[in-house]
C-alpha cells in the first residue's frame, strides 16, 4: 500500500523523490511501532490508575490532614453545660451544639460528637442515681470477677412495691440506660431526650421503676496484636529474592501513590465481649424479666417500650406469654419496631395486644387520632409528630392516662372479684345460721 502512494507522488513529483519515498515505508512503520508501544503504556497507566482510584474512599482521602481524636473528657472541658431548661448550650457564647465545628472534616466532627455522646450517658446516669435516687444492678446477677457486665437501674420499691411496677425500655442503638434518643438531648433538651420526666411521674403515682439497658450487651476491648498468617506467596518454594523483586515490581507504584494520598489516622482496632445471657436486645428484656420482673411484688406490671424496645417486647411473649399475660396490665410502645408476622407470634398473643396495648406512632394526625391498623395486632394512634425519635416525648401525658384508666379497671375488677367472693361467703354463714 505504501509503495503504491510512493509511485504516485514519483510520477508527480520526479525522479528526486523516488529515493526518499522508498525510505520512507520502514521508517513509518516504525513510527507506528513506537506510537503503539507507547499507546499501550500509556493505557496500561491509565488502567493501573482507574484500578486504584476505583479502590479509594473518598471518605480515607478526606483523612489527610486531620487533627488527632483526641477529645475532652467532660462537659467543662467541652465548654458546654445545661441551663436551667435541660438544654445544652455553650458557656461562653449561649449557642447550641455545633456539629460543624472544622469544615471539610466529618469523620473528625463525627468523632467528636460521639465523644460528647459519652459524657452525655455518664450524665445521665448520674441523673438516674442522684435525682431519681435509683440504684444500679448488675448483670448477670452471678456474674464473676472476671467476666464482662452489664447494668439496669432500679427504684428503691422496684422489687417490692405490692401495687404497681413500671418498666422502661429503650431502642437501639447508642442510647444507653435512662435515653430514648442523644440526638434531642443534645440539641433540643434533657426532658424530650432522656427517661427522667417518666420516671419522676411514675414515682409521683405510686410506680416502683425499673429502667433496662437492652444496648449494652458487650465489652470492647482492645485488639491482641498477633502475627500475620503466612500468604500462599511467602509458602510457596519461589525463592525469597525473586518474590521480593515480584512484589517491588507489583506494588511499588501502588504503595507510592497510597502513601501520597491517603495519610488516615490509625484507630484502635477492638474486639467485642459478649455479656453472658445479654447479648442481644432480646436476650437482655428476657433475662430482666427472668431475675427481676417476674419476681417483683407488684401485681400490675406496666411497659413503656420504644422502637426497637417494642420487638424485644414481643419476643419476649413469644417466650414467656403464659407470664407476662398473668403481670402485665398494660404495654405503651411509641413508633414500636415489632412484626408480628416475621416474629411468628401467636393468635392468643395478638388478641391479648388488641386488648393491652397501644403503639403511638409517627404521623401528621394530631395527638392521639386512631390511625388505621396494619396488622391485626395492636391499636395505632398518633403520636402528633412526624419525627420518629420524639414520639415518646410527644405521648407523656397520654400514655400515664392510658395507664391509670388499665389500672382504674383492674381495681375495679378486683372490687368486684372481692365482692362476690364476700356474697358468696355471707350467704355461706346465713345458711349455716339457718341450720
Amino acid at each position: 500500500m505504501f509503495y503504491g502512494f510512493t509511485s504516485v507522488i514519483t510520477e508527480r513529483k520526479g525522479p528526486m523523490l523516488f529515493h526518499f519515498c522508498a525510505a520512507t515505508p520502514p521508517l513509518f512503520v516504525l513510527w507506528i511501532i513506537m506510537a503503539q508501544v507507547a499507546g499501550q503504556e500509556d493505557r496500561e497507566k491509565t488502567t493501573a490508575l482507574k484500578d486504584l482510584l476505583s479502590r479509594i474512599d473518598l471518605d480515607e482521602l478526606m483523612k489527610k490532614d486531620e487533627p488527632p481524636f483526641t477529645f475532652p473528657k467532660t462537659l467543662e472541658e467541652f465548654e458546654y453545660a445545661f441551663n436551667e431548661y435541660g438544654q445544652l448550650r455553650h458557656i461562653k457564647t449561649g449557642e447550641p451544639f455545633v456539629f460543624n465545628a472544622r469544615e471539610d472534616l466529618h469523620r473528625w466532627n463525627q468523632k467528636r460528637y460521639e465523644a460528647l455522646g459519652e459524657i452525655i450517658t455518664q450524665y445521665v446516669y448520674e441523673l438516674l442515681e442522684k435525682k431519681c435516687n435509683m440504684t444500679k444492678e448488675t448483670l448477670p446477677v452471678d456474674a464473676t470477677e472476671d467476666e464482662p457486665t452489664g447494668f439496669i437501674y432500679l427504684s428503691p420499691d422496684a422489687l417490692s412495691n405490692p401495687s404497681k411496677l413500671l418498666v422502661l425500655i429503650q431502642g437501639s442503638g447508642v442510647v444507653r440506660a435512662g435515653q430514648w434518643a442523644r440526638r434531642l438531648i443534645i440539641n433540643q433538651d434533657l426532658n424530650s431526650g432522656t427517661q427522667i420526666p417518666f420516671i419522676e411521674r411514675a414515682m409521683q403515682e405510686g410506680y416502683g421503676v425499673m429502667v433496662l439497658n437492652p444496648n449494652e450487651n458487650y465489652l470492647e476491648v482492645e485488639k491482641s496484636t498477633k502475627s500475620p498468617l503466612p500468604s500462599p506467596t511467602e509458602t510457596s518454594d519461589e525463592p525469597a529474592e525473586k518474590r521480593e523483586r515480584k512484589d517491588d515490581k507489583e506494588g511499588k507504584k501502588k504503595k507510592e501513590f497510597y502513601e501520597k494520598y491517603r495519610n488516615p489516622q490509625r484507630e484502635t482496632e477492638t474486639e467485642r465481649i459478649p455479656i453472658r445471657e445479654n447479648g442481644s436486645s432480646e436476650e437482655h428484656v428476657l433475662y430482666v424479666w427472668d431475675h427481676f420482673v417476674s419476681r417483683a411484688a407488684a401485681k400490675n406490671v406496666f411497659i413503656m417500650a420504644h422502637s426497637y424496645g417494642g420487638l424485644s417486647f414481643v419476643e419476649l411473649m413469644n417466650q414467656r406469654e403464659s407470664e407476662v399475660k398473668n403481670k402485665v396490665c398494660a404495654v405503651a410502645l411509641t413508633d414500636s419496631a415489632h412484626n408480628i408476622w416475621l416474629q411468628e407470634t401467636t393468635k392468643s398473643t395478638q388478641d391479648w395486644m388488641q386488648e393491652h396495648c397501644r403503639n403511638w406512632v409517627s404521623s401528621p394526625e394530631p395527638l392521639d387520632t386512631t390511625l388505621e391498623p396494619m396488622m391485626p395486632d395492636c391499636p395505632r394512634v398518633s403520636a402528633g409528630t412526624e419525627r420518629h425519635e420524639l414520639t415518646s416525648w410527644m405521648s407523656f401525658d397520654s400514655i400515664f392516662r392510658f395507664f391509670s384508666e388499665f389500672h382504674a379497671k383492674e381495681g375495679e375488677e378486683a372490687e368486684e372479684t372481692s365482692n362476690s367472693v364476700t356474697t358468696r361467703s355471707g350467704s355461706h354463714k346465713n345458711r349455716h345460721q339457718d341450720l
